[in-house]
């Protein structure tokens, strides 16, 4: 249900048509034919060096330069169907945009960002651009290259910033409804900062001290420098959107309290904070973290940073990460700076299987990580003091795919092997934080934990509750809980708009 086919609506193919047919659109189309953009070589992003970088939190990626930023825009086709439109779960206005940085307005591309996303540099830097509208680029078919719209994002977003040219919209007339938001991760600042522009009073309400939920937690300062996170949400402030810290939705306060003190419509972005586990002997030994744990301590509690922050924090020489999803990259790859002589990948299944990005693939082999396929642990083995000192593994082979497609990881008998390592970082998936459904009379749930909602609307099955991300999805990307965001919130203004008028007599 979640991956049906988008259409546009009639409203916004009507606004792509009339932002294709600008004259200073034609024009550029007319300064360069699309046989000499298709010759035109993607520019490379550029990166810190591997030997250097691995032993720092440092940003991995510099970022475009405005003269390759341009001749990255210069490739785009300005295609009227728009495909890369449809490839993006936020139907953020790519061909817009990237003319208006081939133009050289880079102000005005930022803010043709900003019209469907108010989290720009974040998606530019994080989402997997490569499985969505860069996979249906028409360039991609023309040159074997689609047009680096990740990038180019990331470069409007930045520059926007750096010059200090954020512009805040006019906000229309408060409604006067007050929108309540559990959780402050990317799915509840997405609908917070929509509806904000609608002109409703929104408070979000989340159980950490920052604000960001994995963006904050999980994702590492070489992947996503903390100071933008918090110009993104300094841009939600200045839009009207209230965040109040250190609450907890479900012991703070209920949603039925909530709505004693006034608010009106709900949306429910909690995430998944749940860690999974194999259950195998010796997962409660020390030393073997679930990757929220372990991620956490590095990125929220600055343990990168010692001793300017004094987090406990154990510093493995012998790392194995189990996974092969982007939160195992994001393990792994933080092992390796904080001083791992060996710091490896353990994936039960191939390469061709594992989910990462492969840019985060890329840049973890460049960083001296190895990966080790089709190999499970079985059991961990500690010392005399209950610290891990080992795992047995077994190796695998694949079988038929199972339910995700995927071929299915098959023992080989007699395979077992032991290795030693002092530090193990369990990362195979997370299921949504149960604590919402257990303090929600009547609010519907999925086998899996997840809160149950109509894929079409995001609505749950009580009138004004919504949810979106996580909490519905398990661990996902943050461009799929934005886009269930997005939509959530065009329902929620929808029902806002509409609260307290009579309905029509029969």
């Amino acid at each position: 249900m979640a991956d049906e086919k988008k259409e546009l609506p009639p409203d916004d193919k009507a606004r792509l048509k009339a932002e294709f047919d600008l004259d200073w659109r034609k024009d550029l189309r007319k300064s360069m034919p699309a046989k000499d953009r298709v010759k035109i070589e993607r520019q490379k992003m550029p990166a810190r060096p591997a030997s250097v970088r691995n032993a720092d939190f440092f940003e991995v990626n510099s970022g475009l330069s405005a003269e390759a930023a341009l001749q990255e825009a210069r490739r785009c086709l300005d295609c009227p169907n728009s495909p890369c439109v449809l490839g993006c779960p936020v139907a953020i206005d790519i061909p817009s945009f990237i003319k208006l940085i081939e133009k050289g307005d880079y102000d005005a591309a930022a803010r043709k960002l900003k019209e469907t996303n108010s989290l720009p540099a974040i998606c530019g830097r994080v989402c997997p651009q490569e499985s969505q509208c860069e996979a249906v680029c028409t360039m991609k078919k023309a040159s074997g290259a689609s047009v680096a719209i990740g990038n180019l994002e990331r470069f409007a977003a930045d520059y926007e910033r750096e010059k200090g040219k954020v512009l805040i919209p006019r906000i229309p007339p408060s409604t006067g409804k007050r929108v309540a938001v559990f959780g402050a991760g990317p799915a509840g600042l997405t609908v917070a900062g929509d509806l904000a522009k609608a002109g409703h009073q929104v408070t979000v309400f989340e159980a950490l001290h920052t604000a960001g939920g994995v963006l904050v937690y999980g994702i590492p300062e070489f992947r996503l420098p903390k100071k933008i996170l918090e110009a993104e949400v300094d841009y939600l402030r200045k839009l009207g959107v209230e965040l109040r810290m250190n609450y907890v939705v479900g012991r703070t306060a209920t949603l039925e309290d909530l709505k004693a003190q006034g608010f009106s419509a709900f949306f429910i972005g909690t995430g998944a904070g749940l860690p999974n586990f194999m259950k195998i002997p010796g997962e409660n030994l020390v030393g073997v973290y679930s990757a929220n744990e372990y991620l956490t301590r590095v990125n929220l509690m600055k343990a990168y940073d010692f001793p300017n922050y004094d987090t406990p924090m154990t510093i493995g020489k012998k790392v194995a990460v189990i996974g092969g999803g982007n939160v195992a990259m994001d393990s792994v790859r933080n092992a390796k700076r904080l001083g791992a002589d060996w710091a490896a990948i353990i994936y039960r299944r191939s390469s061709e299987e594992m989910p990462a990005r492969l840019e985060e693939i890329h840049h973890a082999e460049e960083e001296g990580i190895e990966f080790h396929y089709l190999q499970a642990p079985t059991k961990f083995i500690g010392d005399e003091h209950g610290r891990v000192k080992a795992m047995e593994c077994l190796k695998m082979e694949l079988g038929e795919p199972d339910s995700s497609g995927r071929r299915r990881p098959v023992p080989i008998k007699g395979s077992e092997y032991v290795k030693e390592v002092d530090l193990v970082v369990m990362s195979i998936g997370q299921s949504p934080n149960p604590l919402i459904g257990q303090t929600t009379p009547g609010l519907k749930m999925g086998k899996w934990g997840n809160v149950d909602v109509d894929w079409k609307t995001m609505a749950t099955n009580i009138p004004g509750v919504w949810a979106g991300g996580d909490i519905i999805r398990g661990g996902a990307t943050v461009i799929l809980a934005m886009g269930d965001a997005r939509t959530a919130a065009a329902e929620m203004d929808k029902y806002l708009a509409n609260l307290g008028k009579t309905p029509p007599q029969a």
